[in-house]
This record gives C-alpha cells, sequence and structure tokens, in this order.
C-alpha cells in the first residue's frame, strides 16, 4: 500500500520536504479549486512548490470539478484544468478530478465534463483519478463505465466523512466488489482522509489504522503534514506520531492504547506517564506488580519511546490512554478506576507560557481542577500526589543574595544552610508559577473542603533517565546532550544561579513515600529538592559536565528570563519528618549515571543517538 499525505495549496509552500519524509509519505496531494489557479503569482509559487515535491515524492493535485449547471462554469472548470496541467509539466503523472455536484439534476453535466477532461488528459499522457464525495458509489460507478469514462481513470476514491461514520470504510470494499463486476480494472483509492471531528486522540489512532487496514490500494492523510506549533496538540496525536515514525509509530501506540482487561485490583493512575518523572513512577509501581494505566495526551517529542520502553518489559500491566486533561469522558473513566493517583501532566516551560498563556492556564489549572472533580464525583476515596514546583514562590525577591565565585548564595548564613521551607510566601511570577500555584492551591483546598486524599510535592530541578531536556525544561539533561553533541549551550543570565539538583530515584521514592503516608500527609504541601547538600550553580555543573565527558563546553549568554530565581535551595525537613525520605544520590554521581545512560543504552542505539536520529 502506497501512503501518502493531503495538504492544502495555502500551506503547500511551507512544507519541508524532510517534515513529508519524516512521515513514511512517498505521495503527496493538493486538493486544488480554480480560485487557487486563478493569479498569475499565485500559479507561480504552486508550480514551484510542486515541482520542488516532485523531485522526492509522487505529486496528486487534485481540482475540484463541480456541476454547476451553467456553460459558464463548464468554461472555468476547464480553464482550470489548462492552468494546471500548463503549470505541472512534467513533474505529475496522474491528477486527480475531485467531483463535486452529484445530486441528480447536474449529473448528466458532470459526466459530459468528466469525459471531456479525461479523454484530453490521457491524450497528454496524463492518468486521471476520480475522487470527491460519493464518487465510489456503485450507481455512480456503473454511469462512469456506461459514459467511457471508468475506462480512462487509473484510480476511484473515497474520503472521509466530516463525522463518525463506522460503515464508510466497508465502502472500500464495496467499489472494490462493483469495479470487478464492472470488468473496469480501476484501483480504489483513500484520496482525503482524516479522524472525525468529534474523534478522541485514541479512536484517531483507531481511525488511522482502520484506514490503513481497510484494502484501498492507496491512502493519504490530510493534516499531517501542516500540523504546526499553533495546533492543538490534543487533535494532532496521529500527525506527531507519524513525524516521529510513519504510520508504524500510529500503529504501535494504537496496539498499546487498545482497551484491555486489568486483572489486578485497582491501578495506579499516573498522568503525564510518559513524561520524564512519569515513565520512571510508572517503571516503580509496574515493577513492584501493579498495574499502570498512563493518561498523557503525548505532546512532548519523543515520549513515546518512553511508553515503548515500558511495554517491552510490562506490556501485560501498562495501559495507555492518550488523552488530554481537558476531555472529560476519557478522564473521568480513568479517575473512577483507580487505586492510586501521581498527578504529573501539565504544561512545564516558562517560557512557553510566555506565549500561550491561556492553553497553560486550561492544561495546569483547569485540566487539575478537572481531574479533582472527577476524583471528587466519582472515586472520593483515592489517594493523589500533585507535582508541584518552586515555581510558586516566585523571584524570592525579599532574599538578598550576593555572588560568591562562581555561585549565588543568600547573604542570611542560616537560610543557606536550611533551604527554602514551605511556609515561605507564595509568589505567582510568569503565566506557569501562576497556573500551578492555582492547582497547587486547588489540590490542597479540596482536602480541606472535600475531605479528598491529596497532597503536593513543589519540585526543584530533578534529573536522570529518560529525560531529553530542552532549555525551557530539563536543564540538567539538556546540558549535558548537547555537551554529548558538541553544541553550544546558553546561560540566561550570569550562570551563577544556584538550583538544588535530585536524581529522578530520589524523587520516586518521595512520591511513593507521601501515597503511602496519605492519611497522615493529607492537606499538606512538601518541598522536594535535592536540599542544600546537592545545591550547585549552573556554572559549576558545566565544569562538572566538562570533567566527566572530556569535552570542552561552548558556552554563550543570553539576558536573564522572567521570573527566574537567582537562588533556590529546598528546605526538605519537613517532608523527611513527615515520611522518612532523605535524597540518597550525590548530584556529582547522579549527573555520572544520567551520562552514562545517555551514552550507553543497551536498547537499539544509545539515548544521544535517538535524541538526534
Amino acid at each position: 500500500m502506497i501512503f501518502g499525505l493531503s495538504c492544502p495549496a495555502a500551506r503547500v509552500c511551507d512544507v519541508s520536504d524532510a517534515a513529508i519524509a519524516a512521515t513514511g509519505a512517498t505521495a503527496f496531494r493538493v486538493p486544488l479549486t480554480a480560485a487557487d489557479l486563478a493569479e498569475p503569482g499565485d500559479r507561480t509559487r504552486l508550480r514551484d512548490a510542486l515541482t520542488r515535491l516532485a523531485d522526492r515524492f509522487e505529486v496528486l493535485p487534485a481540482l475540484d470539478i463541480a456541476a454547476a449547471g451553467d456553460a459558464c462554469a463548464d468554461v472555468d472548470c476547464a480553464r482550470a484544468l489548462d492552468r494546471l496541467i500548463a503549470l505541472c509539466g512534467d513533474a505529475v503523472r496522474r491528477i486527480e478530478l475531485r467531483c463535486l455536484g452529484w445530486d441528480g439534476a447536474g449529473d448528466s453535466r458532470l459526466l459530459a465534463a468528466l469525459d471531456a477532461a479525461t479523454d484530453r488528459m490521457r491524450a497528454i499522457g496524463i492518468a486521471p483519478v476520480l475522487g470527491g464525495p460519493g464518487t465510489a458509489r456503485a450507481d455512480r460507478l456503473r454511469r462512469l463505465q456506461a459514459a467511457g469514462v471508468l475506462a480512462r481513470v487509473d484510480a476511484v476514491a473515497l474520503e472521509t466523512p466530516g463525522r463518525s461514520d463506522p460503515d464508510w470504510l466497508a465502502r472500500v470494499a464495496e467499489a472494490r466488489v462493483e469495479i470487478a463486476a464492472l470488468k473496469a480494472g480501476t484501483g480504489v483509492w483513500i484520496t482525503d482522509a482524516a479522524a472525525p471531528r468529534e474523534a478522541t486522540a485514541a479512536s484517531g489512532l483507531r481511525h488511522f489504522c482502520a484506514a490503513r487496514d481497510a484494502g484501498a490500494d492507496r491512502l493519504y492523510w490530510r493534516g499531517a503534514a501542516e500540523a504546526g506549533a499553533d495546533a492543538n496538540p490534543d487533535r494532532t496525536l496521529v500527525a506527531r506520531l507519524l513525524a516521529e515514525g510513519g504510520p508504524e509509530r500510529v500503529r504501535s501506540l494504537s496496539e498499546m492504547a487498545a482497551p484491555r482487561t486489568i486483572r489486578r485490583a485497582r491501578p495506579v493512575l499516573v498522568t503525564g506517564g510518559s513524561g520524564f518523572i512519569g515513565s520512571n513512577l510508572a517503571e516503580s509501581f509496574l515493577s513492584d506488580g501493579h498495574d499502570v494505566v498512563v493518561y498523557d495526551n503525548l505532546e512532548r517529542a519523543g515520549v513515546v519511546r518512553n511508553l515503548d520502553g515500558l511495554a517491552a518489559r510490562h506490556r501485560d500491566r501498562l495501559h495507555v490512554v492518550p488523552q488530554s486533561l481537558l476531555d472529560r469522558q476519557p478522564l473521568t473513566e480513568a479517575v473512577r478506576d483507580a487505586g492510586a493517583i501521581v498527578h504529573l501532566a501539565g504544561q512545564t516551560a516558562v517560557t512557553t507560557s510566555m506565549t500561550a498563556p491561556i492553553r497553560d492556564f486550561d492544561v495546569n489549572a483547569r485540566g487539575t481542577l478537572l481531574l479533582l472533580e472527577a476524583m471528587r464525583r466519582d472515586n472520593p476515596g483515592v489517594p493523589l500526589v500533585f507535582a508541584s514546583t518552586n515555581k510558586v514562590y516566585g523571584r524570592l525577591e525579599a532574599v538578598e543574595v550576593a555572588e560568591d565565585g562562581d555561585a549565588c548564595a543568600p547573604r542570611d548564613a542560616d537560610l543557606a544552610r536550611r533551604g527554602i521551607g514551605e511556609d515561605a510566601e507564595l509568589s505567582l511570577a510568569t503565566p506557569y508559577g501562576c497556573s500551578k500555584g492555582v492547582a497547587d492551591q486547588y489540590v490542597l483546598d479540596f482536602a480541606r473542603s472535600y475531605g479528598l486524599r491529596t497532597a503536593v510535592l513543589r519540585m526543584s530541578c530533578v534529573y536522570g533517565p529518560n529525560q531529553f531536556g530542552t532549555e525551557d525544561q530539563g536543564w540538567v539533561a539538556h546540558f549535558l546532550l548537547r555537551a554529548l553533541e558538541n553544541g553550544p549551550i546558553t546561560l540566561f543570565g550570569s550562570g551563577r544561579q544556584v538550583r538544588d539538583v535530585l536524581y529522578v530515584d530520589d524523587a520516586v521514592d518521595a512520591y511513593r513515600r507521601v501515597l503511602d503516608r496519605i492519611d497522615a500527609v493529607s492537606g499538606k504541601a512538601f518541598n522536594l529538592g535535592g536540599g542544600p547538600a546537592n545545591a550547585v550553580s549552573l556554572l559549576a555543573l558545566l565544569r562538572e559536565i566538562e570533567a566527566v565527558t572530556g569535552r570542552t563546553v561552548d558556552v554563550r549568554h543570553a539576558p536573564w528570563r522572567p521570573g527566574d530565581q537567582p537562588w533556590f535551595v529546598s528546605d526538605c525537613a519537613r517532608l523527611g519528618a513527615a515520611t522518612g525520605w532523605a535524597a540518597a544520590t550525590g548530584w556529582r554521581d547522579g549527573l555520572a549515571r544520567l551520562a552514562a545512560w545517555f551514552t550507553g543504552t543497551a536498547d537499539g542505539g544509545t539515548a544521544v543517538e535517538r535524541k538526534t536520529a
């Protein structure tokens, strides 16, 4: 089966060859109207784009052919086809005629237009394909055959209906049966496929796989080529998976997300469970014999690889729900069945919150409230631990700091010795701090107001395996990866900022201890970080990276970012007193472990190779 993408003419000039190739597509379809071909400048841009794409892909222009019932419309269609043929030159072998206007009254005029168009195309060596809504219906195939059109056509094509229709894929087989009966030898394609508008992420995966398995000779999927950074990630899961690994990546996740019976007592629900901390937590619970439901919209690039590892080791007990927190029905179902919840899903980057504050609020604040409401309605006894952030304390402007060598430190020696405690005033700087702070307070208040068994961990900088960091989030891993790739590293600010870093195994231990003691700690917030023993400046950490990797780091500087704290070190004494927890991994040892993981993972190449592939 040939797999291709379908992209509207308005976006085709912006689509890169590499983005198409990454999806596994070998063909590319461009739907067009007469208006797209009316202006010379538009035709020139379209010609250049199609010529470029034709060097790597089989290009299929798809031109609307309508039966409007008047001679002027016929002339317009013929002129548009002439213009399309002229601009395509030798770049295309086929053109799809997308038939509009099958309504009974205009069918004769449409058939006459198709007869003329297909005859002309065959005469100049271009093979016609007939598409459009309803064109592959048995009665219309018979009319096309009677008119002599079907014999000139390479394929007839079906399109996805805009709404859910469980029977539409069966029409592929029906079209084949009718074509065989007509002895036409025409192929059957699906040229404009997409999940129905009301589809969830999970049902979108199933829809894609069903279209692939429908028995068509070709499938063109709509939307994957143009899903940009402004697209809603909750509605573009198939596109993102195609970009990461083609159709087989979509199938793999669809199989993971297929409903299966949970064999044991109520599972642990980990929202954001494909991410860095979430996948490590899921591994911990799975290794101890628990069933785990990973609820994650898989927005962050590369996180599906973490699911691959979990599935390879724990397939029977891993259950994946690839949905957003904003999708109420699947969220309610996941919460209703849960025996415990660790809530890690969220928008995690300060910089992203600055450019998209509404989405940041929707995911972090509203998503958390929807989760709490689902608990209150359907599972009020389930324990929940929420992943908050030290950003709820703001810039800590009341803390006077001074630079001492390559690090900042508080002038208050006692504060430097113990760190920032939970009694510090909340100061919700940046949209990210605001949205996480709102969620933090809702989690605590639902314990007070409704008696839910909830607690909060305000995390500092966690690092370790399964983290592929960026400048926005996961800076320890980002610095290490850049050094291993011999890339430059940008420090925002002086580099003397100090953070207490925590190895992920210690973070997992903390979450599990809080869950185990939820009745004693419900309604409370705890700091979670490496503490003073693991406080390190960015500059000092870069020196250690150079020592670990044996490479000189190319450091560049940029202005401070909004909300950055010059110094933050967690006082975790309250967490230790309540649960017996303490950080067990020193930061130098943890950094060496992460470097070893990046350079020596055994599952099909190093992590660095997989990151840069």
